[in-house]
């Protein structure tokens, strides 16, 4: 076995990432909106070897991972959480979320906004830039040819190195991204999200996303700032 990894929210990529977490040998933990037990045979159904349980069971995992709606921050658990290392896979939709400058703001990542809400976790932002279809679809063993990679950013370095092996038990080649503040090269609207591209292909993404569009116009948001 590979440890335990809880997951807060059932939706698409919630559902995707317990079934190749389960396939790698991990314990999962999932957890969503009301009792557990309307969860049992979703689960059961879509990713079978899960468990559904309250979410202060999720939050004992060795890692937890948010794949719930990025408007939902605000409750979760920040003393439960505490000291733990958490995947942040959500994303801004401004389509779905709403006009939101909270969530907007070009002078911060949505991961920082997360990371300020759950002060005392180890925040690392990872698997949001990949769809949960392509995940499945594209998961391969380590080494495999055509394997495509995954950014990794976060503030501590022991956090990162734990969601970077998760990344490559997965199915993924992991590669670092700096900072959790470099998320932000990650997010929607770069050349990296969606582009589900090899290791070498994501390392010459990132390095050139000050000269991006979406770079360009960042820089200039927060020099006006």
């Amino acid at each position: 076995m590979s440890g335990s990894v809880g997951i807060i929210g059932a939706g698409r990529l919630g559902l995707a990432v317990a079934r190749l977490a389960v396939a790698a040998g991990y314990r999962v933990l999932v957890a969503a909106s009301g009792d557990p037990a309307r969860l049992r045979p979703v689960l059961a159904a879509h990713a079978p070897g899960a468990a559904a349980v309250p979410l202060a069971e999720v939050a004992t995992a060795g890692l937890v991972v948010l794949a719930l709606p990025l408007t939902a921050y605000p409750t979760l658990p920040v003393a439960e959480l505490a000291g733990r290392t958490v995947l942040d896979a959500t994303n801004y939709w401004w389509e779905l979320d709403g006009l939101r400058p909270d969530l907007s703001d070009p002078a911060t990542s949505t991961s920082e906004i997360v990371q300020a809400h759950l002060a005392g976790a180890h925040v690392v932002k990872s698997l949001g830039h990949m769809s949960a279809a392509d995940l499945e679809a594209e998961a391969r063993p380590r080494g495999a040819s055509g394997r495509k990679a995954l950014a990794v950013a976060g503030d501590d370095a022991d956090a990162v190195a734990q969601v970077s092996g998760f990344v490559d038990a997965l199915g993924f080649d992991p590669v670092v991204a700096g900072a959790l503040a470099d998320g932000i090269r990650f997010e929607p609207g770069t050349e990296i999200f969606g582009g589900d591209v090899d290791a070498a292909e994501l390392r010459a993404l990132l390095e050139r996303f000050p000269d991006s569009q979406r770079g360009r116009y960042l820089a200039k948001m927060r020099r006006r700032d």
